[in-house]
């Protein structure tokens, strides 16, 4: 027999409910016509469970255990017809989810008459009566949520009343706790968040038993937890106008839903074509009647948006010549959303997210708070009394803050980052008494200096919550907002967000990997999500050292350290293990994978790829290589690969996310996106008809053609034991024959003879075994079958001391040692503070911070923590040391961001990574995602040294360090580490 489509499983589920009111049947018909059309029922897997909390569902009979589904059945509902409609509606989403995971339909009722067997009674304290009678009657125990904020308590209770065998309570403390507690079980059950937003699939289970258990999720660290629509063109709108005819109710409802199933509360809806109250009225009552708390952006006061100014505005945006004007505006706004849970934003910046006019004064900012204040007043509603009022502290105005404008004691001030994910401020300790409190807008994605960036998701999760724990840390847990663009393709980041803001304990500084493994196993198994964990938290690595629209042919260095070939192999090597991957995943699960993992994967490897090999096109050409001509094809087939990624995107699930990866992203000139994706110059040349020999090396552009050019290769140790490369290349139509020959036999070559069509690369390495102490040198010539020979010169340097295997520390080479952060030889904490590693964080490896991040200041002498370095330096005298840094910013007024530095029993040098905090400095910073600072210091002679680095202030992220006597070669990561072998680490 043919199985009933998810349509009519739907319509069959709604027909047998009549009490369900018109309008609550029209949106969550909607809803679900659109997810049962698009998901199936699949194979078994283990159980899932909301990330971060025990599992209290089995798919298998448990002893005592509550009967969700069992056999051909489905337990009751109950819900109070006198409940928030809220939870009316999302019991109505858990009734399509256990139809979707089981196949079974539960029957909804509101009479106590009606309910026998085993029950699933929801709702919430004081607005059940069922459940208000289970409390009086103490068989509920329900003090552990009364009067918090957004708390759950689920719990089996036995026959809570004759012919009711049991009864799964999900019971809220309000509205939202209820509704929270119902998106728990449905996440319990194997229903991801994501299940239609990322296709997760739902996986069939016959059996769903609850554990005869007491589940209490209390009230969240953050209140108002939520995202921001922004940034929305091309992707988001293309994709809502041909779906759902433009950013209406049919839209959002997908949003509403998403962030319930994600405990967040709150949104800020897109605003730079749309208007969300006023092109859809649906969209404000809608927004009311799932639960959430609608705002507007940071530069759009009392709940009016910037088109409604665009369409209807008279005058000027321009406080001081048109008050009248625009407190008409505003009133309007206040009066139309007076009964909506909403965050009324205040204040007021230039028209279109613009800085206020030149000479505009603190004064009048206040007026006009002020007065908005008053006009709220004049609507007073027990809503408008309770909606938080905000202002954001964004850009300019937080300079008027800096200044001494300062606004009612219960207004919230909305701190901002820098845009590119650095917070710029938190609360001290005078402002973390203020009753309206504090909180958080932060960037996943923005439209601005020094580029754009809004295609795919460039965030670190070990970067969000380094910085978020200081929002935690110092009391800025009013509000987090969070600007996502489009939503998709920000997944993962923004559920760790909303997942952090409700429970930053649960997730500290070496939890990441555990999250990214839960995640993983809740969508695609826990077979694969180790792995799958792996590859997204490299990703987020290897993306976060350059945001792809920043991306050129120079960016990695073709030349030194083989860096552009490092960076080429693991973008390949992931892209090889994530479509492996796929392959292995059922192919049910594949369209998720692609969404979540592949796609972002691919795509940034691809364009990496690209400018790598357009870089190389570049170089070659100059030097005149055959092998120019090869890379300029090579750019194009990538540059064609991206588009065809795209197009996959977008046509994935029959087309579902048409639009949603139209971004422009190749080929940018300055902050703002080029009109079309635009492939990086490439250059060809012509041939000679007769073979021509080049030579090129190691740290070199320049080839042996160049009169008087001497091609020498870096200086080999005895302690790195390096294998060097030189490149033997033609620049005609035909092959040529050569030898290479050594004129010492310690030097062994790969090969010392070959037939040359485009390039040929030969790799030169030292029998160490043949050198003796001192420093030695060779030449390598290169002859061709017919023409002039090229000859590489080769130093090779083994030192009297210290030798490899009684190495105490790092050694120099080539007049450089560098350092990973976390490769101390010893550490000193003390009672107020100490250095503590945050794994996997930054460019290389991972980095060194301060713990607590509330630690006070402290002079940066022996008595701070500190972080000891011993080394092996072959002469003594001026050194650079270079600190490598995250791009922080001085979160606290008063002070920069400051550590100090020296070597041995030297006075220590306080060093202010912000001393220069111009434009650029920090454009350069937020470009390169981190922040290099730079100190001469002096060491006294040839032998071991220790550089210590010290606390000054907290906040300070450290990644890497850099000890110099002379300029190092240029790479955008730096030297790699230099040897070492640690004999102790001292603690």
């Amino acid at each position: 027999m043919a199985q009933p489509t998810h349509e009519e499983r739907y319509q069959a589920i709604m027909r047998t409910h009549s009490f369900v009111s018109k309008r609550s049947i029209f949106s969550v018909g909607i809803y679900c016509a659109m997810v049962f059309m698009l998901l199936a029922v699949f194979v078994a897997q283990r159980p899932a469970h909301a990330l971060g909390q025990k599992s209290y569902v089995s798919f298998t009979p448990v002893e005592q255990g509550f009967p969700l589904v069992q056999g051909k059945g489905a337990a009751t509902f109950y819900v109070d017809a006198n409940d928030d409609a809220g939870v009316q509606r999302a019991v109505h989403d858990l009734q399509a989810d256990v139809n979707m995971v089981s196949g079974q339909t539960a029957t909804i009722v509101q009479q106590k008459q009606d309910l026998a067997g085993n029950v699933v009674l929801i709702g919430t304290l004081g607005k059940s009566r069922l459940i208000d009678d289970l409390v009086q009657s103490h068989k509920l125990d329900a003090t552990v949520i009364a009067g918090k904020w957004e708390s759950t308590l689920t719990e089996v209770i036995d026959h809570p009343w004759p012919g009711v065998a049991q009864a799964l309570v999900i019971v809220g403390s309000d509205r939202r706790g209820a509704i929270y507690g119902v998106y728990d079980l449905s996440e319990q059950i194997g229903v991801s968040p994501w299940y239609w937003w990322a296709d997760v699939p739902v996986t069939h289970h016959d059996s769903l038993f609850v554990f005869p258990s007491r589940v209490v999720v209390g009230e969240p660290a953050v209140k108002y937890r939520g995202i921001f629509l922004n940034d929305e063109a091309p992707a988001l709108t293309g994709w809502t106008d041909e779906k759902f005819g433009g950013r209406n109710h049919l839209f959002y409802s997908k949003i509403f839903e998403l962030l319930l199933r994600l405990r967040g509360n709150c949104l800020w809806p897109a605003m730079w074509t749309s208007a969300f109250n006023e092109d859809d009225p649906l969209n404000p009552q809608m927004a009311n009647e799932y639960g959430i708390v609608m705002g507007t952006s940071h530069h759009e006061p009392m709940l009016r948006s910037q088109q409604e100014w665009k369409r209807h505005g008279v005058g000027e945006w321009d406080y001081s010549k048109n008050p009248k004007e625009l407190q008409k505006f505003w009133e309007k706004g206040i009066e139309r959303n007076k009964n909506y849970e909403s965050l009324i934003t205040l204040g007021m910046r230039g028209d279109g997210d613009m800085p206020m006019s030149e000479g505009e004064n603190t004064a009048l900012l206040e007026k006009i708070i002020t007065d908005q204040r008053t006009m709220i007043d004049r609507h007073k509603t027990p809503t408008l009394s309770s909606d938080p009022q905000v202002w954001s502290l964004y850009k300019e105005v937080q300079d008027y803050y800096d200044k001494g404008m300062r606004v009612p004691d219960d207004v919230t001030l909305l701190w901002s980052d820098d845009n590119w994910g650095n917070l710029r401020r938190v609360p001290v300790a005078e402002e973390r008494k203020r009753v309206g409190g504090a909180g958080i807008y932060y960037h996943f994605d923005y439209v601005g200096d020094p580029r754009n960036y809004k295609w795919i998701n460039t965030n670190s999760i070990l970067k969000t919550r380094e910085q978020m724990n200081l929002a935690y840390q110092y009391g800025a847990t009013r509000i987090w907002v969070v600007n996502v663009g489009d939503l998709k393709p920000m997944e993962f980041p923004i559920e760790f967000f909303l997942s952090y803001a409700w429970d930053p304990n649960r997730w500290g500084k070496d939890d990441l990997t555990k999250f990214t493994e839960a995640w993983a196993a809740r969508e695609f198994g826990a077979e694969h999500a180790p792995d799958i964990a792996d590859m997204v938290l490299l990703f987020e690595r290897y993306i976060g050292r350059r945001k792809p629209e920043l991306l050129s042919p120079k960016t990695f260095s073709l030349v030194n350290y083989h860096e552009a070939d490092h960076i080429e192999e693991e973008w390949a090597a992931l892209s090889d293990r994530a479509e492996k991957m796929s392959a292995q995943l059922p192919a049910e699960k594949r369209d998720a994978f692609f969404e979540l993992v592949l796609h972002p994967i691919m795509a940034m490897s691809t364009v990496t790829r690209m400018y790598i090999a357009a870089g190389r096109n570049q170089l070659y050409a100059t030097q005149g290589r055959a092998s120019a001509n090869d890379y300029a094809a090579e750019t194009r087939r990538l540059f064609a690969e991206d588009g065809a990624l795209t197009a996959q995107y977008n046509h994935l699930a029959s087309g579902k996310w048409n639009h949603m990866m139209d971004q422009v992203h190749i080929g940018y000139t300055y902050w703002n996106d080029p009109l079309v994706n635009t492939m990086p110059a490439v250059s060809e040349v012509t041939l000679a008809a007769n073979p021509h020999m080049s030579v090129t090396i190691d740290g070199d552009s320049l080839t042996s053609n160049y009169w008087e050019h001497v091609l020498s290769l870096p200086a080999y140790d005895v302690f790195n034991q390096q294998t060097r490369d030189f490149t033997v290349s033609n620049s005609g139509l035909m092959p040529f024959d050569y030898t290479a020959m050594a004129s010492e036999p310690w030097i062994v070559l790969s090969k010392t003879k070959g037939r040359v069509e485009k390039d040929e690369t030969i790799h030169v390495s030292i029998d160490w075994s043949s050198v003796r102490v001192g420093t030695h040198k060779a030449t390598i010539c290169i002859k061709p079958a017919d023409g002039w020979p090229a000859n590489v010169e080769v130093t090779a340097v083994r030192p009297q001391s210290p030798q490899p295997q009684n190495l105490d520390g790092f050694v120099e080479s080539e007049g450089v040692v560098s350092i990973e952060a976390e490769h101390t030889s010893a550490h000193k904490d003390t009672p107020a503070a100490r250095w503590v590693k945050l794994p996997g964080f930054g460019e290389t490896l991972s980095a060194m911070t301060i713990e607590p991040v509330t630690a006070s200041s402290v002079g940066g002498n022996e008595n701070a923590p500190e972080l000891d370095y011993h080394m092996y330096l072959f002469s003594g005298g001026d050194v650079q040391v270079q600190a490598v840094l995250a791009p922080s910013l001085n979160i606290l007024p008063g002070h920069g961001l400051r550590y100090a530095i020296s070597f041995d029993d030297a006075a220590p040098v306080i060093v202010d990574a912000l001393a220069d905090n111009s434009v650029g400095a920090w454009s350069q910073a937020v470009s390169d995602g981190v922040r290099k600072v730079t100190t001469r210091l002096k060491v006294n002679g040839e032998g071991y040294h220790t550089l210590r680095v010290r606390m000054v202030d907290p906040a300070v992220v450290l990644e890497k360090l850099v000890v110099s006597h002379k300029p190092v070669p240029s790479s955008y990561l730096g030297p790699p580490e230099s040897y070492h072998h640690i004999a102790t680490n001292k603690h």
